[in-house]
């Protein structure tokens, strides 16, 4: 298995060439101290020696053990405690914190990059600090002023860590029928009651605390997802004096999940008996303030998607370049060998630089959406705020579903490269299928997602966030004029064009037709992620023109690949997505 490599160098072309960041950051309030690259710099340099040094040598390791259940408690594999210790000395876990409250206050265009190599070096690794953030961000957002006190230090510190407790037995998307009951006790406490299902990091021993988010019902709670409350809920009580309690909160795990990927994540069934809590928001507004956690988390797993499909790109690419079979259709390249390495052959190059086509295009619209949420954070212009949002809205659910989906692909690709090889555990491909394989369906389904682009963002707006976002697209095809732009340029108006188009057809049918939005959906987000990722090596391409530097010449390379042979696909996607429900709808169930 090819060791992982940070892609540095790729990182720093998005942050400073093609997004510029060291323009936009000093317009933000709290971000004016990052006018000059060196603490970017050292961030990234950092992070990619934590990744590469301490996290990626426990991810087979970690895969081949697992976690380990004994009378409620979780064991995490050899070598994972001493690591997190490693990680959170380094601060890493606080990286966009609020500063307040013991945070670093870095910005979201490098704390996503950050998060990535973590995701390549150690899928399960990941997912404890993930959640961590995720618990973070929904605390200072919703949470009282004494609750942040109180918590956020803490979390930021790692020292206790973060877990979200949605899912039950007989729930999954539908949360308004969850049955976890609360009752108020006394001084804004609550006792919670029931139990939870596939709960990330909800119980391990890299943490002193874990502190749930846990939705419940209260006594009056109206019928439905309007009647969802939020509860903090910590597995060992805090006193005043911030010591825990010996005897826990009323929290256990029942058991850990045995899993096809992410053994060493542990993924628990976790039952509150009158656990203490305190309410997180308003009551019955639970639902709106765990979908900033749960937001958050989307954007996360989406990058485990492209931290997924870098490690397979790599381990592919250096596999290509050794292993030895046939001779190149053009005659003999290695005259000194019994045979031509694999990436001779245009099927193995096919592979390769399709993978590499939809990794480094998730990177740069993962960069393009973080910048969207550091406008929305640190913006002091009420129209960039608005506007912000609107972008992270439309674009969260094609970032975790065109991510995941993309990178699963890429995965199964990379093990595809590597013939029967791929299929063995020898050289890691096999684990990197079993491991990205979940982030098409935790966090929403991946068809969750799609249909929350089009009925609730394409059809809920009337089209009015895919118009404005097509219109910066526009806005940014007008101040092209360099000539040797028009071969990117001339096919991204056509399908700028095509996506307006269908968008359009989705509204019409959709005010007769039911259906419209759930049978369009997944085909409508493949095609905005098609076209949005067109924009993107577009505008790559614009910065990598008349560079000679092999650097440059890769990434048009690969801008003129994705024209001419990924995005092709946005014709069959647009033609299918306006023939309509109707025969996805006739047979009947009986039939099936």
């Amino acid at each position: 298995m090819a060791e992982y490599s940070a892609p540095l160098t790729d990182m720093r072309f998005l942050l400073y060439e093609l997004f510029r960041v060291q323009e936009r950051w000093p317009k933000l309030a709290g971000l004016s101290d990052m006018a000059e690259r060196d603490t970017a710099d050292a961030i990234l340099e950092e992070s990619a020696k934590v990744s590469t040094a301490l996290i990626a040598p426990l991810n087979r390791s970690g895969d081949e053990e697992g976690c380990h259940w004994n009378d409620g408690e979780v064991i995490t594999p050899k070598g994972f405690k001493e690591a997190y210790r490693s990680y959170i000395d380094g601060g890493w876990t606080g990286l966009a914190g609020n500063p307040e409250f013991g945070g670093m206050g870095m910005p979201k265009t490098l704390s996503v990059l950050c998060e990535e190599m973590l995701y390549s070096a150690n899928n399960a690794f990941a997912l404890y600090p993930a959640l961590t953030a995720g618990a973070c961000i929904a605390l200072d957002v919703h949470g009282s002023e004494a609750l942040k006190k109180q918590f956020l230090p803490k979390l930021y510190r790692g020292l206790w860590s973060g877990a979200m407790a949605l899912t039950e037995s007989h729930v999954g998307t539908d949360l308004g029928i969850i049955r976890t009951r609360a009752k108020s006790l006394n001084d804004g406490i609550f006792a919670i009651s029931g139990s939870k299902i596939f709960i990330t990091a909800g119980e391990h021993d890299l943490s002193d605390n874990i502190i749930h988010f846990v939705l419940a019902k209260l006594p009056d709670a109206p019928a439905g997802a309007k009647g969802i409350s939020l509860f903090l809920v910590p597995k060992f009580w805090p006193h005043d004096n911030g010591e825990l309690s010996a005897d826990g909160n009323g929290v256990h795990c029942g058991s850990i999940e045995h899993k096809m990927g992410i053994r060493a994540s542990s993924t628990c069934v976790i039952n509150y008996d009158n656990a203490r809590g305190y309410l997180i928001g308003e009551p019955h507004q639970g639902l709106k303030c765990m979908f900033t956690m749960m937001n958050y988390e989307r954007l996360s797993i989406g990058l485990q998607g492209i931290g997924s499909g870098e490690m397979s790109y790599q381990n592919a690419r250096d596999y290509a370049r050794e292993r030895l079979q046939g001779r190149a259709a053009t005659g003999a390249v290695s005259f000194d060998k019994i045979a031509d390495p694999i990436i001779v052959h245009p099927d193995v190059r096919r592979m390769l630089l399709t993978m590499r086509a939809w990794t480094e295009g998730a990177r740069a619209l993962a960069v393009y959406t973080a910048e969207q949420l550091d406008i929305a954070k640190y913006s002091d212009v009420d129209v960039d705020i608005q506007r912000a949002k609107n972008r992270v809205a439309l674009l969260t659910p094609v970032c975790k579903a065109f991510f995941t989906d993309k990178g699963f692909d890429v995965c199964v690709m990379g093990q595809q490269v590597f013939g029967g090889h791929g299929y063995i555990r020898e050289y890691g491909q096999e684990q990197l299928v079993r491991d990205t394989r979940i982030a098409q369906i935790y966090e929403g389904t991946n068809g969750i997602q799609a249909l929350d682009l089009t009925a609730r963002k394409v059809i809920g707006s009337r089209g009015q966030l895919v118009d404005d976002f097509t219109g910066e697209i526009r806005d940014w095809i007008a101040q092209q004029v360099s000539p040797q732009m028009a071969e990117f340029i001339t096919p991204l108006e056509t399908e700028v064009a095509r996506l307006e188009k269908v968008t359009a057809g989705l509204l019409q049918r959709s005010s007769s037709d039911f259906n419209a939005a759930g049978s369009a959906s997944v085909e409508y987000l493949q095609l905005f992620g098609c076209v949005t990722y067109a924009w993107l090596w577009a505008r790559v391409a614009a910065v990598a023109q008349n560079n000679n530097d092999g650097y440059y010449v890769a990434k048009l390379a690969t801008a003129r690949f994705y024209f001419a042979h990924l995005l092709p696909q946005t014709k069959a996607l647009a033609e299918s997505i306006d023939r309509g429900s109707d025969a996805l709808m006739q047979l009947s169930a009986e039939l099936f």
